[in-house]
């Protein structure tokens, strides 16, 4: 019964402090390339697992609400990205994202699903733009999309399934939700 709870709590706070970087360009092209993309970074990687965590929180239509928005927005983002559209502070935004939506899972905040939407689309801004400028060069556009796309979904669903499997258990997610916060303060100090 402990490894049950304390798994996914080791699980998020290994990613939370295993290094945190930023994902880089220079990966190769295409749908690999692009389903890599968030993978190669512990920023991309807990804020999109948090976004799924906190839409479990939030339960009922926000389970699939709230990363459908993080979605389609951070694909929009990344459009303008690729075109090389300047947008300031993303390290900044990205760094903020882990460190809101951290506290918004330790804290259980609950909002209606469209207020929970628009918080995460703020923060799917940055994200995907993120990803869209660090295409690599001789990326096909749209499968290099499609592969972050997937990469992203998966993680969101990452996020509802270790939700689930914590369900009841408000200190350990309160845990988790400090380790990816803290993660986002550490990132905006450095």
């Amino acid at each position: 019964m402990r490894s049950k709870i304390i798994s996914p709590l080791i699980a998020i706070a290994a990613l939370a402090f295993c290094g945190i970087a930023q994902a880089h360009p220079g990966h190769g092209g295409g749908f690999a390339a692009g389903l890599e993309h968030p993978l190669s970074g512990a920023d991309h990687l807990l804020a999109m697992i948090a976004v799924g965590i906190w839409a479990f929180q939030l339960g009922g239509r926000a389970k699939w609400l709230v990363p459908a928005c993080f979605v389609a927005i951070m694909a929009g983002a990344a459009g303008l990205g690729m075109t090389g559209v300047g947008l300031p502070m993303i390290e900044s935004g990205i760094a903020a994202s882990l460190l809101v939506l951290g506290l918004l899972i330790a804290f259980a905040v609950s909002v209606r699903p469209a207020v929970a939407g628009a918080v995460v689309a703020v923060f799917a801004v940055f994200h995907g733009y993120a990803h869209g400028a660090e295409m690599p060069s001789m990326a096909s556009p749209w499968l290099y999309g499609a592969g972050f796309i997937a990469a992203t979904a998966a993680l969101h669903g990452v996020g509802l399934m270790l939700g689930r499997s914590v369900a009841g258990k408000a200190l350990i997610l309160r845990a988790a939700g400090i380790a990816v916060a803290t993660a986002g303060a550490w990132m905006m100090a450095s």
